[in-house]
Order: structure tokens, then sequence, then C-alpha cells
């Protein structure tokens, strides 16, 4: 996108076509106004339009161009903290809620492809969570402990079933999550778009919402060339706002990360590497995940950006630790390379605010964008239909408030990752 190959990299290549859309250049009604075309976006926008309800979408770019196209595309359950700590954070009420919406997550998603007949390399064999040492198996195994509690469908593998379902050695365990999947993360989320439209909404690309005025008890979001007047706005921007929802992303630190493909496996490397196409990732601090696409490439990446000099920096590491993992793959080339930023929040769990009046964003994945943004969107789509009050929602609501030495971090992190890679994967 925006003729940049490293944008959305395999992704962009291999995703079915974008619905039809233009720039908005008149002035319109509808019922709800969403700003952005994201995972959140498209599912607030096609949750509404089942309803019947005018639902409009202003991108500033295109569907799907923030971190939803550049997704790794593992569709995992929950988040990134564990279940008894998401708890002790958000309190009880809270907590439950948000827990069983987050491990229903990936069904909603796997629904919407089959009931839209979306075409995204959807795969629902389980998601690999790969411990690196003793330390990196007692995390997981918690992790299981937890959500075994709970009655989800996880199981705390050996290395030896781990060498089987991966095909290195290099692993203690593994915590297969049998709820989650994958998918090609761009082509899903336009085909969430497409559904949408289908359906009655309406999507503009190239339409930056500039201004929000009060107009005689609506909201009127003007872009350059044209407006939409509606009674409820949702800003489903995320890592990747700007002008009128800039603030949602000061609250979070954005973290750089990059993903590579190889050219397509030979047979023998695909029966020996992924063979059951779960998706994976590692316990490391600055953790490396990889997957296999429909066409047998490899996908890995880590945390890291890809410009200035850390584009050689982390294009070696990643050669060097391929090799490291899976010695079988021999000299394979690289064809494709992206990346893009995750918007981290000071606990690691999304935001719900009221900016306004019938207006309302959830934001802060925190790298868990495709299972939470699409029932994050519908949550937003029920609450703006008036079918569920604001206290009925997984999360609290709370102010917007900057995070703390924002840049300094985002810089620490992107520096750090090329140090890290620098020394990495060299014996």
């Amino acid at each position: 996108m925006n003729n940049d190959p490293r944008s959305h990299g395999l992704w962009e290549i291999t995703a079915p076509a974008a619905p039809v859309t233009s720039e908005l250049d008149r002035d319109l009604q509808a019922d709800v106004v969403i700003l952005g075309a994201g995972f959140t976006g498209c599912s607030a926008a096609l949750h509404l339009a089942q309803r019947g309800v005018r639902a409009i979408v202003l991108e500033k770019n295109e569907i799907g161009f923030g971190g939803s196209g550049r997704n790794v595309g593992l569709v995992n359950a929950g988040m990134w903290v564990m279940p008894d700590e998401l708890l002790r954070v958000l309190g009880a009420q809270y907590g439950e809620r948000l827990l069983t919406q987050l491990g229903e997550a990936p069904s909603v998603v796997f629904d919407l492809i089959d009931r839209f007949a979306i075409e995204c390399e959807a795969t629902r064999t389980g998601t690999l969570h790969c411990a690196v040492g003793r330390r990196g198996f007692e995390e997981i195994r918690e992790r299981a402990r937890q959500w075994q509690a709970r009655g989800a469908d996880v199981v705390l593998l050996s290395s030896k079933d781990v060498e089987l379902l991966v095909g290195t050695r290099r692993y203690e365990g593994a915590l297969l999550d049998r709820r989650a999947g994958t998918i090609q993360p761009l082509a899903f989320v336009r085909g969430v778009a497409k559904a949408a439209i289908e359906l009655g909404a309406s999507v503009f690309t190239r339409s930056a919402a500039l201004r929000r005025e009060d107009a005689s008890g609506r909201w009127k979001i003007s872009t350059t060339r044209g407006s939409v007047t509606a009674d409820s706005v949702l800003l489903a921007t995320d890592a990747y706002s700007a002008d009128i929802g800039a603030a949602i992303q000061n609250e979070q630190v954005r973290l750089p990360y990059f993903q590579m493909a190889t050219a397509p496996l030979s047979e023998g490397a695909r029966r020996t590497i992924l063979p059951e196409r779960q998706g994976a990732w590692d316990t490391k601090q600055i953790l490396s995940s990889f997957r296999l696409d429909r066409s047998g490439r490899l996908i890995f990446g880590s945390v890291g950006a890809l410009r200035g000099s850390g584009a050689q920096i982390h294009r070696d590491w990643s050669r060097r630790e391929l090799l490291r993992l899976f010695p079988q793959l021999g000299e394979v080339p690289i064809e494709h390379e992206w990346f893009g930023m995750i918007g981290m929040t000071s606990d690691a769990l999304p935001r719900l605010h009221i900016h306004d009046r019938q207006v309302f964003s959830i934001s802060g994945y925190n790298g868990r964008g495709i299972g939470p943004g699409t029932v994050m969107g519908r949550n937003l789509a029920r609450l703006a239909l008036g079918e569920v009050a604001i206290h009925d929602l997984p999360l609290p609501v709370t102010d917007l408030s900057p995070a703390r030495l924002r840049t300094i971090k985002e810089a620490f992190y992107e520096v750090g990752a090329q140090l890290a890679h620098f020394a990495g994967a060299r014996v």
C-alpha cells in the first residue's frame, strides 16, 4: 500500500482484492459513523448492517492499512495477561466478562468466515506457545493451569510433542490452544468489509476524519471533501490513530514488529515444519513468531522495525535464527518482508473510553488484534444500538491518559531490538 512493499508484504500480494471504495466527496447522513477500517471498525459496521442500521466507515488510508493488515494472523483466545492477573486488574465482574468474550473470540472470527464465505486461508488447528528453557516452561505450565481451570481446550505438550508439531528440538514444551487458529489477516478484514458493504454499510477510503462538531444534537464528522452527520461515533483507529483520535494513540507505546516470508518450502520441509499448520510463538521477552501460509511459505517475525540500520540487522538475524530452529531448511530465500506497529497499554489490557455524548472507542489490543478486535467491534455496535449499556461491556470506562515517556520507550524498543538481534543466534 502507498507503493511501499514493506508495509503489508506478502499479505497484500496474496489477499483477494479489496471491495471497491472511493473518497468521501459529499455530505451524508447516517445512524452511526465509524472511524477506521480495521478489525474493530469493519466488525462494528458488519454487525450494524446486519441489523439494518445505516453505518458509514471513514478510513484515512485503505481497508486494513493499520495493524489489521500487518498482523501475524494468529487467531488467539485471551490476551497476553494470564487469566488470574486479568481478574486481579479488572476485578471479578469485568474480568470474568472479558475472559468469557475473549475465550470465545476465535469462534466469533471463524463463524464470520464461514457465514460470509470469506476467503482468508482460515486454518483452525490451534496455536502453539513454545517454551524457551525451564523458565519458559514454567510460564506456559501456569498459563495452562489457569485456562484449564476455566474449562478451556488447552493442552500442555512435552518437548517430544513439540518436536513433532513444530519441527525443532529447541523448545522445552508448548501450550496448544485448540480454540485458536490462523488466517490471512488482510484478506479477513477485506472480507468483513465486503460483507458489511453488501448488507448496506458504506466504506470511504482516503477520507481522514479531520473535525467533529455538534450538529443540533448529532455529530458532524468532516473530511477534506465531505462530511457524515450521525447520532453515534465509534473510534476504531487504535495504534494508527490521528486527527480526531490522536489521543488514543498517545496513550499507547508503539512496539515495532516485522515479518519475513520465505519462498514456498519443499515437500520434505513441509512434512516436518508445522505439519498441522498451527501458528506459533515463543516465550522470549523479544519474542519470535512463525507460521505457514497456504502455499507453504514460512512466515517468521519478531520485534523490530525494517528501516535504517534495522532492516539489514533483522534480516540477517532472521536467516540465522531460522537455521538454528530449523536446520532442515537449508538456504531458503526470503521473498517478502514487512513491518507495522503494535499499540501497548500500561497493563497490557484494552481500553474503553467515552469521548463525548455517544462517542466511544475501544483500543489497545497489545498484539492480539484479530479476536479481540472483532469481538470489541461487535460490542461497540451493540452499544451504539442501545442493546447494551456501557456498564454491561467487559471493560470499565477509563479516562484517556497519555503514556509516560512514550517517545523514549518507543525509541528504546526499536534500538533494543536491533542490539539484541545483532548479537542473537550467532551460535
